[in-house]
């Protein structure tokens, strides 16, 4: 295909390859290519082979929930006492928070609608 001889539509196997096709991609971009067009298809598959070698190379670390809730609280200016009417005691939010006590589903639904914790990250 003539639009294709650019760029070569195959697996990237290293950094100079993802490289290249970040800068094809660029100027596709640019270039303000129309999705539904044969170009457009190409853009796409290029686009998913970059986030395959990036999640393959550049992964991102799973976040830890209890880390999660705690930065929020901060976040947010919240104590212990103010997750007494989500979780329970204060002694109870303290062993959960100090890793005593198991997160349960039923306070990772509560802590993500309080929060707004992703659920996914929660239940990590």
């Amino acid at each position: 295909i003539e639009l294709m001889k650019s760029i070569d539509l195959k697996p990237i196997t290293s950094d100079i390859e993802y490289e290249k096709c970040l800068s094809w991609i660029d100027d596709k971009l640019n270039e303000n290519v129309k999705k539904d067009t044969k170009e457009g298809e190409v853009l796409e598959v290029m686009l998913l082979l970059i986030k395959d070698y990036e999640d393959k190379n550049f992964p991102i670390p799973k976040v830890d929930p209890i880390d999660a809730i705690k930065h929020k609280m901060i976040e947010k200016g919240y104590k212990d006492k103010d997750l007494m009417n989500i979780i329970g005691s204060k002694g109870y939010i303290s062993n959960i928070l100090n890793r005593r006590k198991p997160l349960t589903l039923n306070i990772a639904r509560k802590l993500h609608k309080e929060l707004g914790i992703s659920a996914e990250i929660l239940l990590s």
